[in-house]
């Protein structure tokens, strides 16, 4: 199923939107799970450092490694995941659910459109 145009293009703006909503909410995460300051700081980094390490070299536009759709897709759902099991973890249940299903369907409308893209 290939999106028509501005479709194509709010569901491409929309994907980086949670991308980038995912970092945050990791680096919300880490900064709130420990109690004293460097612990706190550390996390806070480390967090959605190593989110966008793994996504850089696997899952973006231009990751580093290409790799097949299953393992794009099994890192998207790793970050992603990790960040709704954050906003859980931050006592956010239905930003957790909404951030979840949001993903779930601009995830699986990005994967049809790319492979009717392909088969053009």
């Amino acid at each position: 199923m290939k999106l028509p145009g501005p479709l194509y293009v709010v569901n491409e703006g929309l994907a980086f939107l949670l991308e980038v909503a995912a970092l945050a909410v990791l680096a919300w995460w880490g900064w709130e799970s420990a109690e004293s300051i460097a612990p706190r700081l550390l996390l806070a980094v480390a967090a959605p450092t190593a989110a966008a390490v793994l996504w850089g070299l696997f899952a973006a536009p231009k990751a580093r490694f290409r790799v097949p759709l299953a393992a794009v897709l099994a890192v998207k759902a790793l970050v992603f995941g990790a960040a709704a099991a954050a906003l859980l973890a931050l006592e956010r249940p239905g930003w957790a659910t909404a951030f979840a299903v949001v993903v779930v369907v601009n995830t699986a409308l990005a994967t049809l459109d790319r492979r009717a893209r392909a088969a053009l």
